[in-house]
């Protein structure tokens, strides 16, 4: 085992966008099998702790490559493009328009006549915004864009997180 590999060499996956979940999860197990703290429960404190740092590591790419969106982040990581600080590229101010837009859309929600509707429309709409931003990501990356690529998943950061506090809406509008 080495942890100094990046997750798709670790998990003996190609590097590519396009991961079979299939695999990944099969790949996943194997591991796990091999590397879980209990199976090195007699073995000495180094052997221990290995089996704890591998075990982690491993979950961790699991996650990771599981995710569209972090999946992404960690290809660009990959080439030193850190998508999670701030950048010099700036997003197109129509783009940030819509986001504004869809948040007030998501926030007025919860007083239409029938939120549910509502939010499930948004959450169709968005889930479709992401799908194209992906499949625009994937031409990039092929395409070596990486700045065009860089832009797109930033694009798709903003996208996730309206899903996820369009799911937090939906949560807090139907748990009462």
């Amino acid at each position: 085992m080495d942890i100094t590999r990046n997750y798709f060499e670790f998990l003996g996956l190609p590097v590519s966008f396009d991961v079979d979940q299939a695999r990944l999860t099969e790949r996943y197990r194997e591991l796990q099998k091999q590397i879980h703290p209990d199976r090195h429960s007699h073995q000495s404190d180094r052997e221990q702790r290995l089996a704890v740092q591998y075990t982690t590591y491993l979950n961790e790419a699991l996650t990771t490559l599981k995710s569209p969106l972090k999946r992404a982040q960690y290809l660009l990581s990959l080439q030193g493009i850190d998508t999670l600080s701030e950048t010099r590229n700036q997003l197109d101010p129509m783009f940030l328009m819509e986001q504004m837009e869809l948040r007030e859309r998501a926030a007025e929600a919860v007083d239409h006549d029938d939120p549910e509707a509502e939010l499930e429309a948004l959450q169709v709409h968005v889930a479709g915004e992401f799908k194209r931003l992906q499949g625009a990501f994937v031409s990039a990356w092929q395409g070596e864009q990486l700045e065009q690529a860089e832009v797109l998943v930033r694009k798709m950061q903003f996208i996730c997180k309206l899903q996820s506090d369009i799911e937090a809406l939906e949560d807090r509008l139907f748990d009462d």
